[in-house]
């Protein structure tokens, strides 16, 4: 073949065969080393795929000690600058260690997100600043009841998250049996007011929380301990696999249309005895 040993830099045109070269080594030892190396496949065009914009992510801050902690504070509020809360919030989650001194700041965008990463490193507190040592213990989730209801709750998830909507529709065709009104159209939307009457506030809870906790099952949160209160307990129930969801959703919408019946204007009393 055309062997020819290169002795200076030297113009390497494309063919239609990828390029190789040929590297040989002899030592004066007797040990001899050779090497081929060929031209790297071409690379796959680039996909950007746009993500979600959410209203606020956790940025998760996590060290030995506090010191240590806030110094990673420090270094990471630099970083705002170039780096989406988004992709830092991932960047944190993903790809550091879980240590002891933990700290979990709420941010919406990268002056938020500046500002109290600067406030972890100087030690002090705030509202959407949380900071605490980790301790070994089990994971629970609380489903919560009746009174966490808001239109438009989950709407932003569903168009963000396939999990999420696929959980939510999966729940909301059940209760099609149900419910005069599409329940999707009510919590989204409540064009008529109706999220906040008992027989769809429930179903729209157990809707979202469901589809809620697909997600963050999604997202590798596996729970030793599911509670939930009022309608909450449903919730927990099925989700621990206690009820089929055709069974959940019979008792959830069989319950909530028992007290819409109830009279308006009552009070709850908690009694001691």
């Amino acid at each position: 073949g055309r062997i020819a040993l290169a002795t200076e830099t030297t113009d390497w045109p494309e063919t239609e065969r990828p390029r190789r070269v040929g590297v040989s080594s002899f030592g004066i030892s007797g040990t001899n080393a050779h090497l081929i190396v060929e031209q790297a496949p071409e690379r796959a065009e680039t996909v950007t795929v746009d993500e979600p914009e959410l209203p606020v992510v956790p940025l998760l801050v996590s060290a030995r000690t506090d010191a240590a902690r806030a110094a990673l504070a420090g270094k990471l509020a630099a970083h705002t600058e170039t780096t989406r809360p988004l992709e830092l919030a991932r960047a944190l989650a993903t790809g550091r260690p879980r240590l002891e001194r933990r700290a979990v700041l709420l941010a919406g965008d990268r002056a938020t997100a500046r500002a109290g990463l600067e406030r972890l490193a100087e030690g002090e507190q705030g509202p959407d600043l949380i900071q605490g040592t980790a301790t070994v213990g089990a994971t629970a989730v609380v489903f919560s009841g009746q009174g966490a209801q808001r239109a438009g709750m989950g709407r932003e998830l569903y168009a963000a998250f396939p999990v999420f909507a696929e959980a939510f529709d999966a729940v909301c065709a059940r209760f099609e049996a149900y419910l005069e009104r599409p329940l999707r159209d009510v919590l989204f939307e409540d064009a008529e007011g109706l999220l906040d009457q008992t027989g769809y506030t429930q179903p729209a809870l157990f809707a979202f929380e469901v589809a809620q906790f697909r997600l963050l099952e999604s997202w590798g949160l596996a729970p030793e301990i599911l509670l939930g209160h009022s309608v909450g307990e449903i919730t927990a129930a099925y989700v621990a696999g206690v009820f089929s969801l055709e069974d959940a959703v019979r008792l959830v919408a069989a319950r909530a249309a028992l007290m819409q019946e109830l009279p308006v204007g009552g009070v709850m009393v908690a009694v001691s005895a």
